[in-house]
């Protein structure tokens, strides 16, 4: 068989890897391109392979990164079956439907300014139509099911930890009389995270291709990092400005809810006004309600006793935009936890430009930065940022918490990779920028004895 490597490739986004056997091809993730411009000008080229001829297209998670081209492959001729557990499915019926809006609103945008210019019209990567359209090909699998996709491949999606609905991949690829085993990691959680399961360790592979986002660094303990978080939440108060946190609508937000409960439960921290400005970070808190399945035994058991209410702290949803603008008549006292996670789009870039100029107010940022974002660039020390054409100083003082990070540290993902029992033919390490996955190789290479190399983009492997 042959693979080829079509993203998150020494890069951490744009998740895509294409297997080609005699009887089938296959996708594993088909994920948008983020950060700097260059990156984000591969999400308009072409399909490095034929859509149409792409028989599955397996996914890990719900994620942008790992989904967010799957409207565009539809588009461009993909007719075949996307396998992904349950969660998943119904957190991408959310989030397609949203990044196809974004693209639309940014593409309306841009096409006043070349309107105004003289220059020819751009049209979105994808429509909301688009993406509606691409939701009738999803079909969703339990964890822990080996499902039979005939051709002699099967595929087994085990929980990764990550986010809810997220999963590791066991594929089962069998070519002239010979069986290989293919193990995709997907983006492993680290353990002891509120709500979602630890990840699932698997003990077989003869080849294994892991991410290594935070593959060069160890996180703080989550004590450690609830009670960092505290400190910045409640210094920030005392400052009596606004408090800003950029969190991904799908784990990252329910995570940070929770916490906030948790303190606010234990007295540690009171009187909290907290507003959730992102109509998918609503939805997607419902979902995750409604999958008990994915739950680790201590939320399990808050839900039964219903305590993921909110109940303890002033907890407000705003789904409209108008509701949204009426949060910036606030000026103190505020916890505002918006979307996008890297505030590169989303109402999280509005409640910036209110609040970041201002000395009294704070921003807390709780999960990875890509290059090229706006969060990037803040948390880099800027000390100006152009937010919607607008040049706004940095005078917030900001935080940056990593241990809430749903990703595995250098540990987590080294203890995860110890669990194979038998040593693997090769680890192929992705989904890190570069500097980070070619050094987590040479982790794994030193600490497990086993080859390990990062691939670069469109390089192919024989197997």
């Amino acid at each position: 068989m042959k693979i080829t490597f079509v993203g998150a490739t020494r890069i951490v986004t744009g998740s895509c890897f294409h297997i080609q056997t005699k009887k089938t091809h296959l996708l594993i993730d088909c994920g948008l391109f983020q950060g700097t411009r260059e990156h984000e000008q591969k999400n308009a080229e072409p399909f490095p392979f034929k859509p149409s001829e792409v028989d599955y297209l397996l996914l890990t998670h719900a994620h942008l990164d790992h989904t967010g081209l799957i409207p565009k492959l539809v588009k461009e001729g993909f007719q075949g079956k996307i396998l992904t557990t349950k969660a998943t499915v119904e957190l991408c019926n959310v989030m397609l439907l949203d990044s196809a809006h974004i693209h639309e609103r940014e593409a309306e945008w841009e096409n006043k300014k070349r309107m105004r210019a003289g220059k020819h019209l751009l049209q979105p990567l994808y429509t909301t139509d688009d993406a509606t359209y691409s939701l009738q090909f999803f079909q969703g699998v339990d964890y822990n099911e080996i499902v039979d996709l005939e051709n002699s491949v099967k595929v087994r999606f085990q929980d990764a930890g990550h986010i809810l609905g997220s999963a590791s991949l066991e594929l089962w690829i069998k070519e002239e009389n010979e069986e290989k085993k293919l193990v995709f990691s997907g983006d492993i959680g680290q353990k002891d995270l509120p709500i979602v399961k630890d990840p699932t360790p698997i003990e077989e592979a003869d080849y294994v291709f892991t991410e290594s986002t935070y593959g060069n660094r160890k996180h703080k303990s989550i004590d450690e990092t609830e009670e960092e978080f505290r400190i910045a939440v409640s210094e920030a108060l005392k400052r009596g400005g606004n408090v800003i946190i950029p969190a991904f609508a799908v784990g990252r937000t329910q995570n940070i809810l929770y916490i906030l409960k948790q303190l606010t439960k234990e007295g540690k921290l009171n009187n909290l006004k907290v507003f959730v400005d992102s109509p998918m970070a609503i939805q997607a808190t419902n979902i995750t309600l409604n999958h008990p399945e994915c739950f680790d035994e201590e939320t399990l058991e808050l839900v039964r006793e219903g305590k993921l209410s909110g109940r303890g702290l002033f907890l407000v949803f705003t789904e409209t935009a108008d509701e949204s603008r009426q949060i910036n008549k606030t000026k103190s006292g505020a916890i505002i936890i918006s979307a996008s996670g890297m505030c590169n789009a989303g109402r999280i870039r509005h409640h910036l430009k209110h609040n970041l100029w201002r000395p009294e107010c704070s921003v807390i940022f709780v999960g990875y930065q890509a290059q090229g974002t706006l969060g990037r660039r803040i948390i880099e020390g800027a000390e100006e940022v152009k937010i919607f054409g607008e040049e706004i100083s940095v005078k917030a003082k900001i935080y940056t918490i990593g241990g809430f990070s749903a990703h595995a540290d250098q540990e987590g993902l080294i203890d995860w990779l110890s669990n194979f029992k038998k040593k693997p033919e090769r680890i192929f390490v992705m989904h890190g920028e570069e500097e980070t996955a070619v050094g987590f190789a040479e982790t794994i290479k030193k600490q497990l004895h086993v080859d390990a190399y990062a691939p670069f983009c469109m390089e192919e492997m024989t197997v």
